[in-house]
């Protein structure tokens, strides 16, 4: 059984607020097309990438969600 290999990089925490918009915004465009074959075709390939899709939309909201917090705790102690 093959597993996925591929590493996730994570960008330093100086990426611009709009770079991380961007990215958001490319996951959920490149899914369009999937998401419109699945559910107006049924096309049972197309669910199967839209899944996998939406795990990397997960694990990229997560990251995103760690910086925020990091960033935000680095924000309170510069401030003490």
């Amino acid at each position: 059984m093959e597993t996925n290999t591929e590493t996730e990089t994570t960008e330093p925490e100086t990426t611009a607020p709009t770079g991380r918009f961007a990215e958001l915004q490319q996951l959920v465009t490149a899914m369009a097309s999937d998401f419109e074959k699945f559910y107006k075709d049924g096309n049972k390939a197309a669910g199967t990438r839209v899944r996998n899709a939406m795990q990397e939309l997960k694990a990229f909201a997560q990251t995103v969600r760690e910086e925020v917090l990091t960033i935000r705790n680095q924000s309170k102690d510069q401030a003490q």
